[in-house]
């Protein structure tokens, strides 16, 4: 169930929930009014309202606006991170683990609740916080690929790091350009024609003391 989901599960105003439950709820909620609306819009009174409790009651989870957005971020920054170590896990197939890090990509900006646009295209990257996040799923998604790409080709760590870079790059720009395109390319599509072009690049990269690749 998505964030979003369970805001809609639990939000009748009134109703008391398990701090866990009541956190959920209004972090749902702050997603809704943070992707419509962007941080410096966004006020708190629209978040409460949204999640159908009073300001006190927001309050008492999340001291202000920022630590709300920034719970969010850490929330939605793990999450891709894990989908991309996921896709380099699932197969010891090189060809197949480009195409499955592509579509990580794609499945994160694809999802209903918008929160690619709090990670990718946050209004508020000059706070020095959210900047840190940003850099880091970047940085953590890279490092994971960067991983692989050493393992696989015996490369040194600075030149598999600028490889990984250039990959976890080319994904997540494609993927918001095609998201941006309303899908103009049914999704299987768009996914292989990126991974063809990724694998023939990354191909060219001999195994590490064998010429034949995977």
């Amino acid at each position: 169930m998505t964030a979003i989901e369970q805001t809609e599960a639990v939000r009748p105003r009134g109703t008391r929930l398990p701090r866990r439950a009541r956190r959920n709820q209004l972090l749902g909620a702050a997603q809704e009014v943070f992707v419509a609306q962007g941080y410096h819009a966004a006020a708190m009174d629209d978040i409460a309202e949204r999640a159908g409790v009073s300001k006190p009651v927001l309050y008492q989870h999340f001291p202000g606006k920022l630590d709300l957005y920034l719970a969010l971020l850490d929330q939605h920054c793990e999450a891709l991170i894990q989908s991309v170590r996921h896709a380099l896990a699932s197969t010891t197939d090189n060809k197949q683990r480009v195409r499955a890090t592509m579509d990580a990509y794609f499945a994160y900006v694809e999802d209903d609740g918008g929160a690619f646009r709090l990670v990718f295209e946050s209004d508020l990257t000059n706070e020095p916080a959210v900047r840190e996040r940003v850099d880091k799923v970047t940085n953590e998604c890279a490092e994971a690929i960067c991983d692989v790409i050493a393992e696989d080709t015996g490369l040194s760590r600075a030149e598999s790091m600028l490889l990984a870079s250039g990959l976890g790059g080319l994904a997540q720009v494609v993927a918001r350009s095609w998201l941006h395109s309303d899908r103009s390319v049914p999704r299987d599509q768009a996914v292989q024609l990126l991974a063809s072009l990724a694998w023939r690049g990354i191909a060219g990269f001999p195994l590490h003391g064998n010429e034949q690749h995977h």
